[in-house]
Formats: structure tokens, C-alpha cells, sequence
């Protein structure tokens, strides 16, 4: 796709159009915009006669539909798509996505999950497709998605970009966009890869009447002349908050200071590293699993030993006990009931030197949870003990912060030190 393909692509979401956007503060923020914008859009278009209807009847009405309405997102999808069903008031289901499609959600599986909701009496009005999950950065298959949902126009789709899409910088990328015409928003979150610091969610949507209409309220306190006179744009009626920072001067700096070509040159940079990471890893078929192929710079690794339950048990260990040397810090997910290493580059100061050190201490603990050879604890500072299968049963953090949950007394001071020392002045894998 060139350059004029790319604009073509996603002309109608520029405020020139139809469209339009707004910096919200994070992910999970612009999920709930939009699905509120969604609600209320499905609201208006599926209930009979609702212009008639004033007062109470109106709002029974409008409740006892809502009661009905489902979200769906795929089994990858971040769970702020739930928490926004949650908070919004509307139920949700997941599509199921599978191995044999890099946990990417088909279209097929989203139309099966549709026709069920209906049969058990529920009306869909919401789906969040992914460019990049957080589990295993996948791409969800926006063509057959877009295909499936061409003759269901009161269901908003939204695409969640927060960390790909940041890769849209760079031409061999935005072929991806090529269904968002189809679609109704996305966001990508320049925090989570493009060197701007939290928060800075880019949200667009396709009509931006659409979310104004759902999230404006009009007191006499917020009355003035500009904004009733429609001169100047009230972002409050963009967004949950009333008041937001400016984070417009920060995101401009760092296009100023870095331009086109060296953003694109960053994002190719870390892709390649991800890549020789990835053939770090494959060079040691004894003892890693590599479990979907390398996507956006990251990795999802596994212990390749024995069966299912022993390689869980086996890289819980690995996982545990390199974080707990605060050395280099990974993530963990689960995947199809499968615990998984993430190792992701995505940071200014990872480079092949921070790579190959994270690789020689993969190999390092895992061979010594084995019990294979010496005990490496020379080089690797104060790395513990290999922790016990008691231990490796311990509940993570489920939101991929990596950090074990024990109890925290006055003995873990330095370790708490050395951790700000590991975010300040090192690499994040």
C-alpha cells in the first residue's frame, strides 16, 4: 500500500470529513468512549418511535433494551473491553480464537458468537477488533471481519491499536488499515512504542457526531458563548472527564525532535532486534518453545520439557526466579492454558548487547532449574535459588507487570531500590 493508498484508507476519520480525534489518556479510557458512542448510536437506530417517547417512558425504554445488549472481543483481546462492558452496564462475550490462527479472531468465529448471543435472546451492538493483542500481538483478520458485519450496521466495530499500531509509521504496515473504512474507531496509544510518555491515546472516529451526541451534557455552569455558538471544540463532550491535560505539546515535541525518518527507523530498529531474539532462542530447541511466530517485537517463549503440566511448572520457575534477581524484567501470559515468557525490546535503550544477556540468562536459570552443570550465580548477581514447585503454583500478575505477589517487609527495601534502578538506567524486556 503507498502512501496515497494509506490516506485513502483512512480519509474518513480526518476532521476534514465525517470524522475526527482526540487524545484520551489511555486504552482503556477510549474503549469506554466509544462504547457508550456505540450504545447509544445502536439505541437510537434499533428502538421503534423513540423520538415520541419522553420522560419515564423514554427511560424504561432505553433500560430495557440496554439489559439485552452484548460486547464481544476475542479471547486475546485486552481486558478493557470487558471492563468497559462492566462499567457501562452491558454484558460480554469473547470469540474464540485458536493455535492454528495465531490466536487471531476470525471472522467466522465472530459471526458463530454473534448467531449464539442471539438465540439466547441478546442484541450485539459492540466488537473490539485487535492489531496486536497483548498476549501474543496478534492481528485479527479485519477483512473477514468487515465482511461478515458489512449488513450489520448498528454494530460498531472498534480497532484497539494501543501498541502496533505505533508500527503504522512505517510503509510495510499500512496495508493493515486497508478495512478500516468499514469500521467505526481506533486508537493507538504513542506511549506504549512511539517514545511519548504516558498517557497519550490517539482515539479517531469515523463520525464524530456520533460520540459527541452519546457523551455531551450541557449544564448552566459549562455554558458559554464560544461553545454555543460552536467556534471552538469542546473536547469534555469527546471523552468520560470533564477537564484533560494537555498532552497535544508533548506528542509534538517528540514528531519535532525525531521526524519521520528516524520514528520509522526506531520501530524498524526493534522489530529486527525481536527477530534475532527470536533466533537466539530457536538455536536452543532443548530447552525453548517458541509459541507463536515474533510479531512488533515480541517474543512468547516456553520451557520445552515434558509434557504440558511440567513445562507450565518448569517456566513459572524460570520466569520467577529471573525477576526475582532484578537483573532484566520479563512478562508472562497464558496461552490455550500454556504459561508463557514475553520478552519485548520495544524500549530506547534495549539493544543487542541487552538481548544477549537476557538470552544467556534464559538459558542460565533454565538449565539450572533442570539441574544441569554449575550453578551460575556469579554472573548473574543475586539471582535465588531456584524457587519450589510450591512456589511456582503462586498466582501471577494477571496484568503482565511480571512482579510476584508475596509479602513486601522491611528485607525487600533493596530490592525495591534495585528495581527503580532496573526501570530508570536499564533495559525493559
Amino acid at each position: 500500500m503507498d502512501a496515497q493508498q494509506f490516506k485513502k484508507a483512512l480519509q474518513s476519520y480526518l476532521s476534514t470529513s465525517t470524522g475526527g480525534g482526540v487524545i484520551q489518556g489511555t486504552t482503556s479510557e477510549a474503549v469506554v468512549a466509544v462504547m457508550v458512542a456505540a450504545r447509544e448510536r445502536y439505541l437510537r437506530q434499533v428502538i421503534p418511535n423513540l423520538d415520541h417517547l419522553a420522560g419515564i417512558d423514554r427511560e424504561n425504554a432505553m433500560a430495557n433494551r440496554r439489559a439485552k445488549l452484548v460486547a464481544f472481543g476475542s479471547e486475546a483481546s485486552h481486558s478493557c473491553t470487558q471492563k468497559a462492558a462492566l462499567i457501562i452496564g452491558v454484558r460480554y462475550r469473547s470469540v474464540p480464537v485458536t493455535v492454528d490462527d495465531d490466536f487471531s479472531m476470525r471472522g467466522q468465529r465472530l459471526q458463530q458468537t454473534i448467531a449464539k448471543c442471539r438465540e439466547e435472546g441478546l442484541e450485539p451492538f459492540y466488537v473490539t477488533a485487535t492489531l496486536g493483542t497483548t498476549s501474543t500481538c496478534a492481528v485479527d483478520r479485519f477483512e473477514e471481519i468487515a465482511e461478515v458485519l458489512k449488513d450489520e450496521p448498528s454494530i460498531w466495530v472498534h480497532v484497539d491499536a494501543a501498541y502496533a499500531g505505533n508500527a503504522l509509521v512505517c510503509e510495510e504496515y499500512q496495508h493493515l488499515t486497508k478495512p478500516f473504512g468499514a469500521f467505526d474507531s481506533f486508537s493507538t496509544a504513542l506511549s506504549k512504542w512511539l517514545l511519548v510518555n504516558l498517557d497519550a491515546c490517539c482515539l479517531f472516529a469515523k463520525k464524530r457526531d456520533q460520540l459527541i451526541d452519546a457523551l455531551s451534557i450541557h449544564p448552566a455552569y459549562l455554558r458559554n458563548t464560544a461553545s454555543d455558538s460552536g467556534t471552538v471544540i469542546d473536547y469534555r463532550n469527546w471523552q468520560v472527564p470533564l477537564s484533560r491535560r494537555f498532552r497535544a505539546l508533548k506528542i509534538w515535541f517528540v514528531m519535532r525532535s525525531y521526524g519521520q525518518k528516524r520514528l520509522k527507523e526506531y520501530i524498524r530498529n526493534h522489530i529486527r532486534l525481536g527477530q534475532a531474539f527470536a533466533q537466539l532462542i530457536a538455536s536452543k530447541p532443548d530447552l525453548f518453545e517458541i509459541m507463536t511466530p515474533p510479531a512488533f517485537c515480541v517474543i512468547r517463549v516456553r520451557s520445552e520439557v515434558g509434557d504440558s503440566e511440567e513445562a507450565n511448572r518448569l517456566t513459572r520457575a524460570v520466569y520467577e526466579s529471573i525477576n526475582n534477581a532484578n537483573e532484566v524484567m520479563l512478562t508472562s501470559t497464558v496461552i490455550g492454558g500454556d504459561f508463557v515468557i514475553r520478552v519485548v525490546g520495544a524500549n530506547p535503550n534495549t539493544n543487542t548487547a541487552a538481548l544477549q544477556r537476557a538470552f544467556d540468562i534464559l538459558v542460565s536459570v533454565t538449565e539450572e532449574c533442570l539441574g544441569r552443570g554449575a550453578t551460575p550465580r556469579k554472573h548473574l548477581g543475586a539471582l535465588p535459588t531456584c524457587i519450589s514447585e510450591k512456589e511456582t503454583m503462586r498466582s501471577t500478575a494477571d496484568d503482565g507487570v511480571g512482579l510476584s505477589r508475596k509479602s513486601i517487609g522491611p528485607q525487600d527495601f533493596r530490592a525495591v531500590v534495585t528495581l527503580w534502578n532496573v526501570v530508570s538506567k536499564r533495559s525493559w524486556l
